[in-house]
C-alpha cells in the first residue's frame, strides 16, 4: 500500500511536466489539459498540481536562465518534456517549501512514468548542481526576466504605464483571491455571511461590492455551503462591476455579447430581476453550455443564442436593446495573476488582431441599441490599444455615439475606467460606457 501511495505521488510530478509540456509546447490552455490531468488525483494532490504548475509558469523566464546555464543543448523530440521536469525541480528548490533531498530525487524518479529512464542521471546533475553552485542565489540578467513577463508584454506595459509600470509588475505575479458574488435573489448577503461564518470559513467584504466576499484562503468551491443550491457564484470583483456600470432598469431588453461562461449575465438578472428580456450571446457552443449550467445552478432564466457579435444580421431579430453589455474578445492580459499559462499562450501578433475583431464588434454591435441606450463596453485587459484607445477610435468615427460624463471615466484624454491588477484586489479590467444620441 505504502509502494503505490509512493508510484501516486510521484506520478504527481510527471503530470505537473507534461501539462506544462502541452502549455508551452503544445499552445493549449491550462484550463483545457490541467483538469484532465487532476481528474485521477485526489484533493489535496489536484491543489498541488496546479500550484506546481502556475508556479512554473509565473517564473518562467528566470527557470529558462537557469536552464540555460546548466543543459548543454536543448532537448529534442519525446525528451522534451524533460526540460520542464527540470523547471518543476528548479521551482521547488528556489519558490517552495519542499526539502532539497525530496525534490532532486522525487523530481528524477517522474523520469520514470514519463518514459524517459534514459535522462534520470541528467535531471539528478542538473538538480544538484544547481544545489551546489547555488544558482538560485544569482540575480536575473534582466528586468523583464525578473518580471516572469515575456518580452513583448513587458515592452508593453513599459510603454503604456510609466508611473505605474514597477507596481503593475509586481502585482502581476501576486496570486489572485477567489471572490464570489452572493446570489441575492436565492439567499441575502447577510445569511451566506453567517453560513461562511458557522462553516468556518475565513473571508473579506470590499467596498463597493455589495454583493461580494473574498475568500482568506482556497477553497474547494463546490464544498462551500450552499454550492448547489446557487447561493453564489465565484467572480472577479471587477467583473462583478459590469452589471453596476451597466444599471439595467425595470422593463428593459438588456443583450451581452460573447457572454460565456455567463457571470456577468447571471448578475445582471440578479442585479435587476424585473428585466423584460435577457439575451446572452456566445458564438462558441461549447462554451455556451457553460451559459445554461451557471444559469440553471443559480436559479435563473435568460435567451441563449448562438451568434457572432460581429456579423448580427446572421442572428438579430430586429428587436433593438436598451442596454448593451460587450464583453469584447481581448488578449486577457488582465487576469494573468489568475491564469498564469495566458502570457506564454498570447503572442504579440495577436494583439493587432483582437483590436481589429473588438473594432468590427462595435461597429456591428451598435446599430442594436435604441436612441438613448447604453453599451457598456468591456475587456479584461490592461493594454490601451484594447481600452481607451480603442474607445477614442470608435468616438471619433460614430457621430451619435458619445461618453458618458457621469461616469467614473480616467481623464478627459483616457475615456473610460482602467483598473490595474490587484487595485483593492481586483483583476485588471476596462469600462467605458457610451450613450447613443439619436
Amino acid at each position: 500500500m505504502k509502494a503505490k501511495s509512493k508510484i501516486h505521488y510521484l506520478n504527481l510530478r510527471a503530470d505537473a511536466a507534461k501539462v506544462l509540456h502541452q502549455i508551452l509546447e503544445e499552445g493549449q490552455s491550462a484550463r483545457e489539459c490541467l483538469p484532465l490531468a487532476q481528474l485521477p488525483h485526489k484533493e489535496q494532490d489536484k491543489a498541488w498540481l496546479q500550484e506546481m504548475v502556475y508556479g512554473v509558469l509565473r517564473n518562467l523566464p528566470i527557470l529558462q536562465f537557469w536552464l540555460r546555464q546548466l543543459l548543454d543543448k536543448p532537448l529534442k523530440n519525446r525528451f522534451k518534456v524533460v526540460e520542464h521536469l527540470i523547471m518543476l525541480g528548479f521551482y521547488q528548490l528556489a519558490f517552495s517549501r519542499v526539502s532539497q533531498h525530496a525534490a532532486v530525487s522525487e523530481t528524477v524518479a517522474a523520469c520514470q512514468p514519463l518514459n524517459t529512464l534514459a535522462m534520470k542521471g541528467l535531471v539528478n546533475a542538473i538538480l544538484r548542481t544547481f544545489i551546489r553552485e547555488e544558482i538560485s542565489k544569482q540575480e536575473a540578467p534582466s528586468e523583464q526576466v525578473a518580471s516572469g513577463l515575456p518580452k513583448w508584454l513587458y515592452k508593453k506595459l513599459e510603454a503604456g504605464y510609466q508611473n505605474d509600470f514597477i507596481e503593475l509588475l509586481a502585482n502581476m505575479q501576486l496570486k489572485a483571491p477567489i471572490w464570489l458574488r452572493v446570489n441575492t435573489r436565492k439567499i441575502s448577503h447577510a445569511h451566506y455571511v453567517e453560513a461562511l461564518q458557522e462553516a468556518g470559513i475565513e473571508f473579506s467584504h470590499s467596498p463597493g461590492h455589495p454583493a461580494a466576499l473574498i475568500l482568506s484562503k482556497g477553497h474547494d468551491i463546490t464544498s462551500l455551503p450552499g454550492f448547489e443550491s446557487g447561493w453564489f457564484a465565484v467572480q472577479d470583483g471587477a467583473a462583478q462591476l459590469a452589471a453596476y456600470y451597466l444599471k439595467p432598469e425595470q422593463g428593459e431588453t438588456i443583450l451581452d455579447c460573447c457572454a460565456a461562461p455567463g457571470g456577468k449575465t447571471c448578475h445582471i438578472i440578479e442585479f435587476q430581476p424585473n428585466i423584460a428580456k435577457m439575451i446572452a450571446l456566445e458564438i462558441d457552443t461549447k462554451r455556451a453550455t457553460k451559459i445554461e449550467e451557471n444559469l440553471i445552478r443559480l436559479g435563473h432564466h435568460a435567451n441563449i443564442v448562438i451568434g457572432d457579435a460581429s456579423t448580427p444580421e446572421k442572428w438579430f431579430d430586429g428587436q433593438v436593446f436598451d442596454r448593451v453589455l460587450l464583453d469584447a474578445p481581448c488578449s486577457a492580459t488582465g487576469i494573468i495573476r489568475r491564469h498564469p499559462d495566458i502570457k506564454w499562450l498570447r503572442k504579440a501578433k495577436d494583439i493587432d488582431v483582437l483590436v481589429s475583431l473588438q473594432k468590427q464588434i462595435l461597429d456591428a454591435i451598435w446599430p442594436l441599441i435604441k436612441p438613448g441606450g447604453t453599451l457598456l463596453y468591456a475587456t479584461c485587459s490592461v493594454l490601451p490599444e484594447e481600452n481607451y484607445l480603442q474607445i477614442q477610435d470608435f468616438l471619433s468615427r460614430t457621430t451619435n455615439a458619445f461618453l458618458d460624463d457621469t461616469f467614473d471615466n480616467d481623464s478627459v484624454d483616457k475615456p473610460g475606467k482602467q483598473i490595474l491588477p490587484g487595485n483593492h484586489q481586483m483583476d485588471g479590467f476596462y469600462y467605458a460606457r457610451l450613450l447613443k444620441s439619436y
